[in-house]
C-alpha cells in the first residue's frame, strides 16, 4: 500500500486494522474526532453496494452465513459483510469481495465501486483512501433466483 505523506485531513493515530476498536483520530482547533475502522467498514459496504450491478458483498460463506442469519427475527444484514478495511492517522485502504450481476462490464463495476468508496469515504471521514481493491468472487445468473423460487414447498410448517 503506498503512503503519501500530504492528506487533506490533520489527525493522529490510536491503531490501525479492521478491528471495531482501531480508530483514527483527528485534531481540529476546537477538539479531536475518533472515527471507529467499523464505521469506515460500514460507509465503504454500503457505497459498493449503491453501485449498479453489484448483486452482493461477500464470498460464498459469508454470503450463506447472512442468508442464514436474515432468516432469524429481529436480525438484520451487516452493511460490513465483504469489506475489509485498514485505516491509519490520516488514510484508509479498503478492500471489497463482491459478487456482480451476470451481463454487466465488471470492469466497470469496479471502477464505479472504487470512485464511489472513494467518494463517500473521503467525503463522510475527511480520511484520503490510498487503494480501493475489489475481487469478484462470483456472478449472479438470473436463473439463480428462479431456481430457489421453485423449490418445493416446506414439509412441515
Amino acid at each position: 500500500m503506498s503512503n503519501p505523506t500530504s492528506s487533506p485531513s490533520p489527525g493522529s493515530t490510536s491503531g490501525s486494522g479492521s478491528s471495531a476498536v482501531a480508530s483514527s483520530t483527528q485534531q481540529g482547533s476546537h477538539g479531536r474526532t475518533s472515527i471507529a475502522d467499523g464505521v469506515v467498514q460500514k460507509i465503504a459496504g454500503l457505497a459498493a453496494r449503491e453501485v449498479s450491478g453489484v448483486y452482493a458483498l461477500g464470498g460464498g460463506a459469508a454470503r450463506a452465513f447472512a442468508a442464514v442469519r436474515e432468516r432469524i427475527p429481529g436480525s438484520s444484514q451487516s452493511a460490513g459483510q465483504g469489506v475489509s478495511v485498514e485505516v491509519g492517522e490520516k488514510q484508509a485502504a479498503v478492500d471489497l469481495d463482491l459478487v456482480t450481476e451476470y451481463g454487466v462490464s465488471i470492469t466497470d463495476v469496479a471502477q464505479a465501486v472504487r470512485r464511489n468508496v472513494i467518494s463517500n469515504v473521503e467525503g463522510m471521514t475527511g480520511l484520503e483512501v490510498t487503494e480501493v481493491n475489489v475481487s469478484v468472487n462470483d456472478i449472479h445468473l438470473p436463473t439463480d433466483d428462479s431456481d430457489q423460487a421453485g423449490q418445493e414447498p416446506a414439509r412441515v410448517q
